[in-house]
């Protein structure tokens, strides 16, 4: 934008500056000519009469000579006798003195002004008055510099003067385009200055509304998070005494333990929801992350928040294979033994995990087989769940927040979405190999742990070598 306005302003400036300094070029030419000529016409018409009294040629001389002290003024009396300098070619003299009229001619060395005095008895004695070269452009050429240095000063005034304030607008573009970025990212603290012109300004004051606004959305969104999830204590409770009364009762203590877990999980959900406002670890930075000198990964989790990706899916495995075999579903875990570090917080996998899984008891028959697979690339852990249900007609649907293909809340695959792109990975949905759908996240490995098995390597070749 700077060098936009810069230009605009030097075309502008320099077509205006031109389209007076050619006319006043010409005009200072042309005043410089006149003023020569009328000087040359003043002594010619001052010898007008010292002719009419007289035509003795030491008479003319004296006066010629008073006149004229360089060589610049000559009489041609009637008798053909020449006083003075002598620039006029013979037609032009001819012609002054046939004709009667003042003439004036320009020549190679200058201009020169023909004036004829008519004398008695019908004589005609012409005077010549030259003017030279360098008095018909004097004062010119500095009046030309003069004007040209001005031009150029005007236009390199304006441009600086365009430049500056462009200067201005684009810092507080760059300014407002940061913070929109930052609160893109995360960062929910983050204000502009308002500054600049006034619309930018008002754009400014606008963006610190918009994000005021987006902190106070945020704030209510969890405190009613936090409330639904506290409603579920009471009937949480009824269960829990409904259980007791069991007894001994077959399936009471895998139900006392259902019902443990799930006031674990309500307990975990309403502590992160009381939590000081901040995006969670799948969204962006958190507000306990902005503390100088915490080392934080590229999704802006603490570096002490990661967590097995094949432990994490053993346990959760076996937590739903309970109702896998009630419902006699074949379920299987395939996880490797390789380090399968990730930066995820525990809990976040786990709800990845249970969100995959639970929409295989959601979306197909009971009696559905399913696998779980845990495997490890150069750069990344993948986790897979295959069914063999009817499969995802439109996968792409499917990833879409709030959109369900099955009839539920549609926020499952978005939540695995969610971990995957907050560790550099990325969700895919396709048919798998036992007919069904396969869901396949890719969360991209601790930077720590997958430098952990390269330097192992390293030692290994430098101790082969001293070997």
């Amino acid at each position: 934008m700077r060098r936009a306005l810069a230009g605009v302003a030097l075309a502008v400036t320099s077509m205006v500056a031109l389209s007076f300094l050619i006319p006043l070029a010409l005009l200072v030419q042309s005043e410089a000519r006149s003023r020569a000529t009328t000087e040359a016409e003043q002594r010619a018409a001052a010898l007008a009469p010292v002719l009419a009294l007289t035509t003795r040629p030491s008479d003319v001389q004296q006066a010629v000579s008073g006149l004229d002290a360089g060589d610049r003024l000559g009489v041609h009396l009637p008798d053909g006798d020449v006083i003075g300098a002598e620039h006029a070619t013979p037609q032009g003299l001819h012609r002054a003195e046939r004709e009667r009229e003042t003439l004036a001619l320009t020549t190679s060395a200058g201009r020169v002004y023909l004036q004829p005095v008519i004398l008695a008895e019908n004589r005609v004695a012409v005077v010549e008055s030259f003017v030279p070269q360098e008095d018909l452009d004097r004062g010119v050429t500095l009046s030309w510099v003069v004007m040209s240095v001005l031009a150029v000063g005007l236009v390199a005034g304006s441009v600086l003067v365009a430049d500056r304030l462009g200067a201005r607008v684009v810092r507080s573009s760059q300014g407002l385009s940061r913070a929109s970025n930052a609160l893109g990212s995360g960062d929910l603290g983050v204000r502009v200055h308002p500054a600049g012109p006034p619309e930018l300004a008002e754009a400014g004051r606008a963006f610190n509304s918009m994000a005021d606004r987006v902190v106070q959305l945020l704030a209510m969104e969890r405190e009613l998070v936090a409330d639904l999830s506290h409603r579920l204590r009471t009937p949480l409770t009824a269960l829990h005494l409904e259980a007791e009364r069991m007894g001994s009762a077959p399936g009471a203590e895998r139900l006392n333990a259902a019902i443990t877990n799930l006031e674990s999980e309500l307990d975990s959900i309403i502590s992160a929801a009381r939590t000081p406002l901040a995006v969670g670890p799948l969204g962006g930075v958190t507000e306990a992350l902005k503390e100088p000198g915490r080392p934080a990964d590229i999704a802006g989790l603490p570096a002490e928040q990661r967590c097995e990706v094949s432990e994490v899916v053993r346990g959760r495995v076996e937590f739903w294979s309970v109702l896998a075999a009630q419902q006699e579903r074949d379920c299987r875990l395939i996880a490797t033994s390789e380090p399968t570090s990730v930066r995820l917080p525990h809990d976040d996998l786990a709800a990845v995990v249970d969100a995959l899984i639970g929409n295989v008891f959601q979306h197909t028959p009971q009696g559905t087989a399913f696998t779980v697979r845990v495997e490890r690339t150069a750069q990344a852990v993948v986790l897979s769940v295959d069914d063999a249900g009817p499969g995802i007609a439109d996968p792409d649907l499917a990833l879409a927040r709030g959109v369900s293909v099955g009839g539920s809340t549609g926020l499952g695959l978005d939540i695995a979405h969610r971990a995957a792109r907050a560790t550099r990975g990325e969700v895919v949905i396709a048919r798998g190999p036992m007919g069904g759908a396969q869901v396949r996240v890719t969360l991209g490995l601790d930077a720590e742990r997958k430098r952990g098995p390269v330097r192992a390597a390293r030692r290994a070749r430098r101790s082969a070598q001293r070997s």
